[in-house]
Parts: structure tokens; sequence; C-alpha cells
């Protein structure tokens, strides 16, 4: 865990110097903050996919199992303090996670959007920010993608190892369940799909698996003959059913776009 934290300390790090360097509108990252848009159906297909890379279903599954080694207390006391501090530690995970994706979207905007640049591939846009940004630019954004490729790496490894134990219970190696886990970001490499769009749509495909992770998640934890004094509460669940169905809405409107031809 120290190992991720450090990663993502290095990843808020190398995006603040790069938006200290980009000098964006913030009248317009301000504005937009509030309102955002969603012009066509390629914004959409990115808002999905942040979506997805933001929230992650697999590392719901993960946290899961990674705060039951706090869980040693049976008091009700002790495992309410546990849930408040777990609060807490989402919270700031969250935030980091949005920090990190609104950084990178404020960057491409300042750099690349208004000055009309077209970058496909991420080759491509570290060849564009150092004449753009200069070299310091290009050395911050290549040890962001290094942080950032490590941690997520780190975290969906853990995740299929979690999976594979506690829900389909795969008796297995350890190491064995890393390398099963991994080993289909390798094969896509491998075969020389472009690594930005298999990047993307792979994080469109977690936002379709969110709900798959939030739904079952809401129908335990509203069940007090699960949760006892944890239930949740009625604001709560309401608040659950409200954004699994801007999820559910989010990935119909791209479904719909994309067949329709307009992604």
């Amino acid at each position: 865990m120290l190992i991720i934290t450090v990663l993502v300390a290095v990843i808020c790090a190398a995006y603040t110097l790069e938006l200290f360097l980009a000098k964006p509108d913030w009248a317009q990252v301000g504005l937009h903050m509030l309102i955002p848009s969603l012009p066509n159906g390629q914004a959409v297909l990115i808002a999905v996919g942040m979506l997805g890379a933001t929230v992650m279903p697999h590392v719901i599954y993960l946290h899961s199992e990674l705060v039951q080694s706090r869980n040693h207390h049976p008091d009700i006391e002790a495992k309410k303090k546990h849930l408040k501090m777990e609060k807490i530690d989402i919270m700031i995970a969250m935030n980091i996670a949005f920090i990190v994706n609104a950084a990178m979207v404020v960057v491409s905007a300042a750099v690349f959007f208004s000055r009309g640049i077209q970058v496909d591939s991420i080759e491509l846009a570290h060849q564009s920010l150092e004449p753009l940004l200069g070299a310091l630019s290009s050395g911050a954004f290549g040890i962001a993608l290094l942080a950032s490729g490590f941690s997520s790496a780190t975290v969906g490894a853990m995740a299929g190892e979690t999976v594979m134990a506690g829900f389909v219970n795969f008796k297995i190696p350890l190491n064995l369940r890393r390398i099963i886990t991994m080993l289909p970001g390798i094969i896509v490499i491998l075969v020389g799909v472009n690594p930005m769009k298999a990047l993307v749509l792979s994080q469109v495909s977690l936002s379709f698996a969110l709900p798959a992770a939030i739904i079952p998640m809401l129908i335990i934890t509203s069940k007090r003959k699960y949760m006892g004094e944890l239930v949740n509460k009625k604001w709560v669940n309401g608040a659950g059913v409200l954004i699994v169905s801007l999820i559910v809405i989010l990935n119909a409107v791209l479904l719909y776009l994309t067949f329709s031809g307009k992604v």
C-alpha cells in the first residue's frame, strides 16, 4: 500500500506541474466544472470512460476485502468508528482521482484543443507536449504515465486476486492469479492495438460494469438482517438509486450514439 501511496503522490505532483506550465483559462475551467457539456458522441465516450476510470467497479470488491484486516472488534461502536474512518479514506481517494482526471482534461484543453492539435496516440501526446511546454513538461508527462500505469496495474491485479479467491473460489497460487489477471492487458499490447484506444475502451467497459457492482451492494446494505444498526439510511438508498440510474442512462446514451454511428 505504501508503493501505491507513493505512486499517487507522484501522479498528483506531475499533473500539478503540467497544470502550472499549461496556463489554462481558469475562468472557463471554473465555469465548466459547474456547467458540464457533452457536445458530441466522442465527448460522451470520454465522459463514460472517465467515470469508469475514476470509480472502477473492481475496486469496490477490492476495498471490501482490504478493510477486513482492520475489522477485528465485534462491538458496534468500534464498527461505527471503523466505518467513519473508511468514509474519510474513500473521500480522500475519490477526490484525488477526481483531481487527476480533471487535470488531464484541463491540460489537454489548454495545450491541444486550443491549438487545434489532434492527438490519437500516447506517443503523439508526448511529442506534442515538448515543443509547446518544454522538456520539463514532457518529463512530467512520462513520470505521470509510468506512475499511473504501475498504480492501475497493481490495483487491477489485487482486485483480480480478490474476485478469484473470494467469489469464484479458485484455489490457485497467488502469483498465478496475478499473472491471469494481468494477461489480457499484456495480450492487447503484444498484438499491436493502439494503446490509447485500448485504454479508453477499457475504461468505458468499466463504466458498463459499474451497475453490476453497485446494485448488489445497495441491495445488501439496505437489508437490516445483514447490516444490523449499520443498515443504509433511506436517503443513502435514494442517493444510490439516483446515482445508478444516471450511470445506466449515460451508458445507454453511449450505446445509442455508437449504434447510430455518432461515435
